[in-house]
């Protein structure tokens, strides 16, 4: 186990903020370690007539589109199932019944401590006047059959990690009882 020795913080921003520690390794050795600080966020399987539903939007980390399952960030303190209830609706126009919670996700280990809450919704259903999304989220709404989005996680087409996982987890409900 590392001990920290010290601390300092290289920014301090709205979504994230960034570390630089010192840590003493078990050899004894003094090692630096960037670290970013993150609120976690929540991600929602949502399954309507055996098709996935996904959002594309503009990815700027990555300059292109990106094919996801609904998600968003936790405010602190947040939640995490009212906030993936508000993520779904806002950026899909659905609601569910209940969620269910499949894994916690840790997408960055070497210098995130980001965790994502994904769940799977239960008994979604279209909601008559949805959630307002954010005002700088432009999204497409995407079916996708389930036998297609795991084709296309095959295929090396989607790659947003939560989104894989949740996929995977589609298909395994659906073929492997």
């Amino acid at each position: 186990m590392e001990k920290k020795v010290e601390s300092q913080v290289i920014y301090n921003g709205k979504i994230i903020t960034v570390y630089k520690d010192k840590v003493e390794c078990p050899n004894k050795k003094i090692a630096t370690r960037e670290i970013v600080r993150h609120h976690g966020g929540v991600g929602i399987l949502a399954v309507v007539d055996d098709c996935i539903v996904l959002v594309k939007q503009f990815r700027y980390a990555y300059n292109k589109d990106t094919l996801e399952i609904p998600a968003g960030k936790l405010e602190k303190d947040e939640e995490v199932s009212l906030a993936g209830k508000r993520e779904l609706e806002e950026e899909t126009g659905y609601s569910c019944k209940d969620m269910k919670l499949i894994n916690e996700i840790y997408p960055t280990t070497g210098y995130c401590d980001e965790i994502i809450h994904l769940y799977q919704a239960i008994d979604p259903f279209k909601v008559e006047n949805p959630l307002e999304g954010d005002e700088d989220e432009f999204i497409d709404l995407i079916y996708m059959p389930i036998d297609e989005a795991y084709k296309k996680v095959m295929n090396n087409e989607i790659h947003d990690s939560k989104t894989i996982i949740a996929i995977m987890k589609a298909y395994t409900d659906k073929y492997i009882k």
